[in-house]
């Protein structure tokens, strides 16, 4: 079925949300710095870059510097790196690369991840997933989608991801709000999925959210049946990511008045997707939980932990969030 052309809306004018110098030099550890970004949307049809009939591809060129080698001996690593990102729907041949992206999505639990990635790729009107054009191992650099916890409510994965959740939730006056999110509210409720490599340029995450967000619309009014088209008309999204927080967070917010000395400099939260900082200042809860996976020895990381954050964000902040993204990855 057709898809409509991106609707026209309203831009706002927030304050551009920026990075501390000291996240940015996080962030930076595995990152590849771009210099320019261009973009542009291509209405071809469904099934290679040039065939798409269900939605329009979107491919991003880089030229930028890799400044940010492993090993200064590494020959070429100032030069140019070029690549053209493709937006594609979910399809099952994804499999083995979508897993491997979700791997830890969990931490470190055993669960259903198989399952997981077959619901997810069984969802073609509503998901996107992120490859290089001409990448002879056809490798998803990023998978984005959101699923009706209702609709899947049944599915060994699903349930075994509310378990999860129910046992990490150690703060009693979120654990309720979860427990309906997961229970009497699940038909209202999207788990937004957003996993990529950690080097994925963020000129793409705009058009990669827009592109989610309008199919959700879409979907409310292009599936076949009332029943499938109402599983798409989330009130609420629930959000699982991953974050770092210094170790004397809490300390620090007793003391906040006080001075602090230069050893002790830095944020107390630093966000592994620069999106998910957004997410969390609009989100009607939240809560963290320490994670098992072993988290990358760095530096700048010593005094930080890795963390698991779960979110919870109303779909009328939906139009705030796609704003304040796009006039953060301008400012970045």
């Amino acid at each position: 079925m057709p898809r409509r052309p991106t609707r026209r809306r309203r831009m706002l004018n927030p304050q551009p949300l920026t990075f501390s110098p000291f996240a940015r030099s996080v962030a930076q550890i595995a990152s590849i710095h771009v210099d320019r970004c261009q973009t542009h949307k291509s209405k071809d049809q469904k099934g290679s870059p040039l065939n798409s009939k269900d939605k329009g591809i979107w491919k991003h060129t880089l030229e930028g510097k890799n400044d940010l080698s492993e090993s200064s001996e590494e020959e070429g690593s100032g030069g140019v790196v070029q690549a053209d990102f493709v937006f594609f729907d979910p399809k099952l041949d994804d499999f083995h690369g979508v897993k491997i992206l979700l791997q830890t999505y969990l931490d470190d639990t055993q669960w259903d991840l198989s399952g997981f990635v077959d619901l997810i790729l069984a969802q073609t009107t509503v998901g996107t997933v992120v490859k290089i054009e001409g990448d002879d191992d056809n490798t998803p650099f990023s998978i984005v989608t959101a699923l009706n916890l209702r609709r899947y409510k049944d599915h060994k994965c699903i349930k075994e991801l509310k378990e999860f959740l129910l046992k990490v939730c150690l703060e009693k006056d979120v654990i309720k709000d979860l427990r309906l999110f997961m229970g009497e509210q699940a038909n209202d409720v999207g788990l937004l999925v957003s996993q990529r490599v950690v080097n994925l340029p963020p000129q793409l995450l705009p058009p990669l959210y827009d592109a989610l967000f309008d199919e959700v619309s879409w979907a409310t009014e292009d599936e076949p049946t009332e029943e499938l088209r109402n599983f798409f008309c989330f009130k609420c999204y629930l959000l699982v990511s991953k974050i770092y927080k210094h170790k004397n967070a809490n300390q620090k917010n007793k003391r906040n008045l006080k001075r602090r000395s230069a050893s002790d400099s830095g944020d107390e939260i630093v966000y592994i997707k620069p999106e998910d900082e957004i997410f969390h200042k609009l989100s009607l809860w939240s809560f963290s939980f320490p994670m098992q996976t072993q988290q990358v020895e760095t530096q700048e990381l010593k005094n930080y932990r890795l963390m698991g954050l779960v979110m919870a964000v109303e779909a009328a902040k939906i139009p705030t969030f796609r704003q304040e993204l796009q006039s953060l990855i301008v400012e970045t």
